[in-house]
């Protein structure tokens, strides 16, 4: 058992540290002082020998204040009353002559959606490094067609206390795990991959057990075999279905991000003033829920010190809400929904996103895919681009398939999907009732900060998208 981050007791005085984050704040509209403590393990096992073995640890504190539209924020690697002294200055450049009221802090919780136990030491090093060599030699087994396998194993722990100007005091731990593996298979000179994967805010003994990642190793080996005979896909525009679970990737970049408080108070967002309107079509109810226990996107409290909500974003198509941190929420008059999310110490907090989903329809899945006449099955997504300012999206296919008739045909290889959220939403036709989260394996960056996310989704029908393909 490792020691617990307790800064207030080891590194800095709390009625000084107070006292510092007072005088920071003086006139100010908000403010805080976060203090973290990270630590991580990296394991990647590729084509049968240790790659990367590598271990991180950091700490360090951010401390911020804001008036109206302005924040400052100081960081330091330093936990000390100095480096401390020496952030106030900094931080009094927003606040200035002052003139802010401050506003009230957040509503204190008990509640603990996953464990506090470090994932890092709950295996031995040895363990985990024989486990990734039995995953090797596993897949390799499973098709004489596998040339190349990679596997991957990471584990962290964030422990983070968050002091706010009226002296009160949020904590939370958060564990972190994910296995993946990556297969490469090849037949008549020709090299396909796949990949699976997942994990979340739990230790990672059930990752590691052959039951998990027996069936993980064999998924990355289906998709990697299914492209093996993928023809180049089509162009043009045609009605597309989307299959559960990790398809929601494009649910929240093409629509989640522009559902964010700051882009829809700074105009920014293509959703912006469309509050209490029809923005998607009757049905699509859209929510976004960090309070879902052990989820790889989920907080107990978010980085402000704000409980995490389940915040319904669209409702029977109606736009209802935005995520908000503080700041944004502040100045739009409305209530922080518990998405304050940051990378580290050192990154100001901004609304983000934490598991991203839509709820079930009243559709049978299997009949939504026979209702589609000429248009295309995708099943899994890679990586994307996404303008938040009009929602336009390009996003890549790593699973789809051709469907005419409601006949599934050829595996497909080269699809990107492209579009734009506000079009998307609208032209949904139909929505399965087999609503899916991803297995965990999900990253969202904005302004060049990273966060751990969620998505999900039911089999979902889009009319008129765009795919863009290669074949003549």
């Amino acid at each position: 058992m490792t020691d617990i981050f307790r800064p207030f007791d080891t590194a800095l005085d709390r009625d000084a540290a107070l006292r510092h984050l007072q005088a920071a704040t003086l006139g100010a509209d908000d403010g805080e002082l976060f203090l973290e403590r990270r630590r991580s393990e990296a394991l990647v096992l590729d084509d049968g020998r240790i790659k990367t073995a590598s271990y991180d640890a950091s700490e360090g504190f951010g401390l911020r204040a804001m008036l109206g539209e302005v924040s400052a924020y100081a960081h330091s690697t330093d936990i000390s009353d100095a480096a401390l002294a020496r952030a106030v200055a900094t931080a009094r450049l927003a606040v200035g002559a002052g003139g802010g009221v401050m506003a009230p802090g957040p509503a204190p919780t008990n509640r603990r959606l996953y464990t506090d136990a470090d994932p890092i030491i709950a295996l031995p090093f040895a363990v985990k490094i024989d486990a990734l060599r039995e995953i090797d030699g596993y897949a390799r087994a499973l098709d004489p067609r596998v040339v190349q396998v990679s596997v991957s194993a990471t584990a962290s722990i964030q422990e983070v206390a968050i002091l706010r100007p009226d002296g009160s005091l949020v904590t939370d731990t958060r564990p972190m795990v994910r296995l993946n593996v990556s297969v490469i298979a090849e037949a008549n000179g020709r090299r396909e991959s796949g990949s699976a994967g997942g994990g979340g805010r739990i230790t990672p003994e059930g990752l590691f057990a052959p039951e998990s990642w027996q069936g993980v190793a064999r998924e990355a080996l289906r998709v990697a075999t299914v492209n093996l005979d993928a023809v180049a896909a089509p162009a043009g525009m045609m009605d597309v279905v989307l299959g559960p679970g990790w398809p929601g990737i494009l649910l929240h970049e093409a629509i989640g991000h522009g559902l964010e408080g700051d882009f829809n108070r700074k105009g920014t967002s293509a959703f912006a003033g469309l509050m209490g309107q029809r923005i998607a079509a009757p049905g699509v109810t859209v929510l976004d829920d960090g309070t879902i226990p052990d989820r790889r996107g989920s907080i107990s409290v978010d980085d402000e010190g704000t409980p995490s909500q389940r915040n319904v974003l669209i409702e029977d198509g109606i736009l209802v809400g935005y995520m908000q941190d503080r700041q944004s929420a502040r100045l739009m008059g409305v209530a922080p929904t518990g998405n304050g999310r940051r990378e580290s110490y050192a990154h100001p907090p901004m609304p983000r996103m934490t598991n991203t989903y839509m709820l079930n329809g009243p559709d049978d899945p299997k009949g939504i895919v026979a209702g589609l006449q000429d248009g295309i099955w995708a099943v899994g997504f890679g990586g994307g681009q996404v303008d938040i300012t009009n929602g336009k999206f390009v996003f890549s296919c790593t699973e789809a398939y051709r469907v005419r008739g409601g006949v599934v045909g050829e595996a497909l290889k080269g699809a990107t999907l492209i579009g734009d959220g506000a079009t998307a939403l609208r032209g949904i036709r139909a929505i399965g009732r087999d609503m899916a989260l991803d297995p965990g394996m999900g990253n969202c960056g904005k302004a060049g900060q990273w966060v751990p996310v969620g998505v999900g989704q039911p089999t979902l029908m889009i009319g008129g998208l765009t795919v863009g393909g290669s074949a003549a």
